[in-house]
């Protein structure tokens, strides 16, 4: 079964393709395909609360060439899933109509609730009966899930992400709002709390930690990275770090929002699984094409 998943994100677009290669006793799935387009929906949305002409051209220049892979690997099921940029846009549900008319494809516009059950189908694997508290910091928005005793029991999406902090779009009030659901929700009753982060902009950071998979690094290690990165100007970053330019300018901003709310928790150090809304989406996809064929019998 392959199985394909688009994430319309307001710093890229992501697109997957996995393959399930067993489901004894756990899924197991392969990826055939990767590509992550630098299209910043986030800067039209943010600034002027529109996409513009020229972005609406590219984004469905992009939905063709992901329509005709879907094609090409024979996908038996796909899902286009698009965040905060889309879903805030004026003209984002025209956008939506006029790509499915014209591509052929439905994309669905998700809420911050909706885009954590994803990620949670993502990481749970990755978490034990400790307390956790997760942190997805996108391009317009951060996720928060606090869990405990291996189960989700408090989220919350803020309007706070990369793209809108280096742009300044970001609001002061929403930063207290996050600031006191934190202190609210995490209880001393919990103990030690562990981070955990994903987005693309954590992962940068624990690889240039130099980190191994499954362990975590120390709230004193994410902030010299920071502090190591802020030292480089933007070219320095893309050419001596190896970042994507649309991942150099905002990876500063995007730790300083793991940081602070690591702070509030107290949560001395942070998991950094390698999954994303992404891997969210086919997990999705495997649940529900797997149910059906139970329907079908």
């Amino acid at each position: 079964m392959k199985l394909a998943a688009i994430d319309i994100g307001s710093n890229a677009i992501r697109f997957q393709i996995s393959t399930v290669l067993d489901h004894s006793p756990q899924v197991l799935l392969k990826k055939l395909e990767y590509v992550r387009f630098p299209l910043r929906l986030g800067h039209d949305v943010f600034s002027s609360g529109r996409i513009s002409e020229k972005s609406i051209g590219k984004f469905k220049k992009l939905m063709k060439a992901f329509r005709l892979l879907l094609e090409l690997y024979e996908v038996d099921d796909y899902m286009f899933c698009a965040t905060s940029a889309m879903r805030e846009s004026e003209n984002g549900q025209e956008i939506v109509t006029q790509v499915q008319e014209e591509v052929g494809v439905f994309i669905h516009v998700i809420d911050g609730n909706r885009e954590a059950e994803f990620i949670n189908r993502a990481i749970s694997s990755y978490l034990s009966s400790k307390t956790y508290l997760h942190i997805d910091v996108g391009g317009g928005s951060t996720e928060l899930n606090l869990y405990t005793d291996g189960k989700k029991i408090k989220t919350r999406s803020f309007k706070i992400g990369s793209v809108r902090v280096l742009e300044h779009t970001d609001s002061p009030i929403m930063w207290q709002h996050m600031e006191q659901w934190v202190k609210e929700n995490i209880k001393k009753s919990y103990g030690k709390v562990t981070a955990v982060g994903t987005g693309g902009n954590i992962s940068k950071i624990f690889e240039l930690a130099l980190s191994k998979p499954g362990k975590t690094i120390s709230i004193k290690k994410v902030k010299q990275i920071r502090d190591m990165i802020e030292s480089y100007s933007l070219e320095e970053r893309i050419y001596k770090l190896q970042m994507n330019p649309d991942r150099a300018d905002v990876i500063i901003p995007a730790s300083n929002i793991y940081l602070k709310v690591m702070e509030w928790a107290h949560a001395g150090s942070i998991l950094v699984p390698e999954v994303g809304l992404k891997d969210g989406i086919i997990f999705h996809l495997y649940e529900k094409n797997i149910l059906q064929k139970k329907i079908e019998f």
